[in-house]
């Protein structure tokens, strides 16, 4: 017994020896839906235990190999790894190294807000993929065989969104500056033989063939119509050999663009633009009660709002309905930290039909001196500033925005103290806001009080925004007396005050964690 034993010993040394030569990535185990299985000692893990693994608090120092219908995807060492079926209130994150599998739950845990992004990966089943933020279905199909080549393009929002049909899973994946490691990480992932083997589903393209078209039954022919005296007989109608049936033809295989080419618009030239637009009328108010059917039409509005980090379920915004006229959407950008399963077209329509009021908000890149990873420079502000106008349209019309609304660009805090980033921020700002306004929405400015707020508001031959939204978390629901932003900036319904951080509130049974607005400035 004990010579069996040592026998097994030195056959299981041998085995981890052998995972050692290839980077101590883990066998998989076959355990559905999802394992992530990390081999660090002889003895193989029962499978709860193996599934229990992909708890996102379970980090190793060596790569592993995790499981999820049908692909097998190489985690780095030290990424998180979440079964969002097992946690459905688990946030996606796009601030932090993490792969999460499965469909979000309808009221995921996020922060109030997250700004900045590093590499992950969202895995979740493709027939029921909700469309994303920008209001697109996956539009990158690459098959299993595919992966091992695949080039990953480097867009404006860091962000790219493929199916592979063969295992029935969409892959979203986002990077912060460089998509380099994105790249490597899809093309370590892998159809496993399951996959492949299990009918139409998961047939690999380079041997599957279009079915041949079935031969036309033969027609009979029309007989002769009989002889009538004085009239010659009608010859029966020839009638051509069926069809044969038509050769199987070789597949073909290429892979869509994710995302369509970048818009090209003409250079605009500079256009003086004085401190602010004319004002529009007061247009009088209706009803404010959640119970109120009339949508209020109105570019501005007055009242409480609240911002967090992925759009809440539409259950959840109905009970905080009667306490909040105005919510906050991320609708995209290269510095989003959160994921968008709930924000949809859908979604946009029937929060406006329960009497909210919107404000549409872009997470672009930041200031060349801000602590985010994703910056713009000195020398590209300007380019920056327009692309990102571009994109934010783009996803504006996705979502079903109309023309003629505010999109907001959050500019967070920068260090003000240096006059190269000051300048920068104020080129992007000015390229932002002139071709927003080509587009057809209106350009608006979040930022704080004491940095981009401030540097716009005394800045002289820029574009300037519509409207601004003002980060001051000094507790005082007021949008005018702020020692920081004179009263006649962005006066009479141009102007929102963000006063609180972070921070859960609860309504109507629901717990939100979010960031308290009081508002007189444009919305949609």
């Amino acid at each position: 017994m004990r010579r069996a034993v040592r026998s097994e010993a030195v056959r299981s040394s041998a085995v981890l020896s052998r995972a050692a030569l290839f980077g101590g990535l883990a066998v998989l185990a076959a355990v559905p839906p999802v394992v992530a299985v990390v081999r660090t000692s002889a003895a193989r893990p029962a499978p709860h235990q193996a599934a229990a693994l992909t708890d996102g608090r379970a980090r190793t120092g060596v790569p592993r190999v995790v499981g999820y219908r049908g692909l097998r995807l190489t985690v780095p060492a030290g990424w998180e790894v979440h079964d969002l079926e097992r946690d459905p209130s688990r946030c996606v994150r796009y601030d932090r190294h993490a792969v999460y599998l499965g469909r979000p739950g309808p009221q995921p845990d996020c922060p109030a807000r997250l700004v900045g992004r590093t590499e992950a990966i969202h895995l979740q089943p493709a027939d029921r993929v909700r469309p994303a933020a920008d209001g697109r279905a996956s539009r990158t199909v690459v098959h299993g065989a595919q992966l091992a080549t695949f080039d990953l393009p480097q867009t404006v929002d860091h962000e790219a969104r493929l199916t592979v049909p063969e295992a029935g899973v969409t892959i979203t994946g986002v990077y912060g500056t460089d998509p380099a490691a994105l790249q490597r990480l899809l093309r370590h992932t892998r159809l496993t033989t399951t996959a492949s083997a299990a009918g139409s589903r998961t047939t690999t393209p380079s041997t599957q063939a279009t079915p041949s078209t079935p031969a036309i039954p033969a027609v009979p022919a029309v007989p002769s119509v009989p002889a009538v005296p004085g009239v010659p007989p009608v010859p029966a109608v020839p009638v051509a050999p069926p069809v044969p049936s038509m050769p199987a033809a070789a597949p073909v295989v290429r892979s869509v663009p994710s995302v369509p080419p970048e818009v090209s618009m003409p250079t605009e030239p500079s256009i003086p633009d004085g401190p602010f637009e004319p004002f529009e009328p007061d247009v009088p108010r209706g009803p404010d009660s959640a119970s109120a059917p009339i949508v209020d039409r109105r570019p501005w509005v007055r009242g409480k709002g609240f911002d967090t980090c992925t759009a809440p379920s539409l259950k959840a915004m109905r009970a905080w309905r009667p306490s909040f006229k105005v919510t906050n959407i991320y609708i995209g950008g290269a510095a989003r930290g959160c994921a968008q399963p709930n924000l949809t077209k859908r979604w946009v329509r029937e929060v406006r039909e329960m009497g909210y009021r919107i404000t549409p908000t872009y997470v672009g890149l930041q200031a060349p001196c801000s602590s985010r990873p994703q910056r713009f420079s000195a020398k590209n502000a300007a380019s920056q500033g327009a692309k990102s106008a571009v994109d934010a349209a783009r996803k504006a019309r996705a979502l079903g925005i109309r023309k003629g609304a505010p999109i907001y660009y959050d500019m967070e805090a920068y260090k003000t103290n240096q006059p190269g980033c000051r300048a920068a921020v104020l080129r992007f700002v000015d390229n932002w806001v002139r071709k927003l306004k080509k587009a057809g929405y209106k350009p608006c400015l979040y930022s704080s009080v004491k940095s981009g707020i401030r540097d716009v508001g005394r800045a002289e031959g820029i574009s300037r925004p519509v409207g601004v939204w003002f980060a001051n978390w000094d507790g005082r629901a007021k949008v005018y007396g702020d020692p920081f932003i004179p009263d006649h900036w962005w006066n009479r319904h141009r102007r929102i005050k963000q006063y609180r951080g972070g921070h859960k509130e609860r309504h109507g049974g629901v717990t939100i964690n979010i960031d308290s607005n009081i508002v007189d400035g444009r919305v949609y």
